[in-house]
């Protein structure tokens, strides 16, 4: 399971900080809006918001990755 874990979290770490850096190097925090809305954090909390979206976005990629690597014995194992 922590081999698992591993797989998922260690590569999406490095993707959601690869998107984090391409998307702000685009968009300007300052002027991010939400809902039609100016949304008005520090930068510092737009960054680690931001972050942490991407990280589970690429998370969650990569669960899904690891659920369809699954071997037939794997789920047909009894208990």
């Amino acid at each position: 399971m922590g081999k698992r874990l591993m797989w998922i979290l260690w590569p999406s770490f490095i993707v959601g900080g690869i998107a984090e850096m391409v998307f702000f190097t685009l968009i300007d925090p300052q002027e991010l809006y939400l809902f039609g809305q100016p949304v008005h954090w520090s930068p510092t909390a737009i960054y680690s918001v931001g972050f942490f979206m991407f990280w589970g976005i690429a998370a969650a990629s990569s669960a899904f990755t690891c659920f369809l690597q699954r071997t037939a014995s794997d789920i047909n194992r009894p208990g």
